[in-house]
């Protein structure tokens, strides 16, 4: 009687055994999916401010979006860049001559939404540090720093 329990303690292990193998299967894959996961975002560096009535042809658009979130009369396009972000791999882009740089990190994945840190770097000093969500298809306003008599604003757009 002692062995025939022993193999039934047996069985149940090695299935218990699988079951754990399994489980960690799943997550191992799962971990490689998030940390290969890549997200294509759109980036329009733009200057706006209120010398003249310009709104450049390449942002038609966006303009309504922009004239509802801020009060500048010409939008110029500075930079027209596509990002393939990876996770927690930093994307620089300078606005102006290297004295501003803008760093985009995809922070997170989940289900359709991408979480991004950005930060604005003006001379070597943080200026902003923030952490936004993009869908896709949906594009995000950032006003960033003064330039002139202007601001530089930077609009993420979600291919994903």
């Amino acid at each position: 009687m002692g062995i025939r329990g022993a193999g039934k303690r047996s069985r149940h292990n090695m299935r218990r055994t699988a079951l754990l193998l399994i489980v960690f299967f799943i997550f191992f894959i799962l971990s490689l999916s998030v940390a290969s996961a890549q997200v294509q975002v759109q980036l329009k560096v733009i200057r706006a401010s209120n010398v003249g009535q310009n709104i450049d042809p390449s942002l038609k658009e966006l303009h309504n979006e922009l004239k509802t979130l801020f009060s500048f009369t010409s939008y110029r396009l500075l930079r027209d860049e596509k990002l393939s972000l990876s996770l927690n791999q930093p994307a620089s882009i300078s606005a102006r001559e290297g004295k501003i740089i803008m760093e985009t990190t995809l922070v997170g994945l989940h289900k359709n939404v991408a979480e991004l840190r950005i930060k604005v770097n003006r001379e070597g000093t943080d200026i902003l540090n923030t952490q936004v969500r993009l869908s896709p298809k949906r594009t995000v306003l950032i006003g960033g720093p003064k330039l002139r008599e202007g601001v530089i604003i930077y609009a993420f757009y979600g291919h994903f």
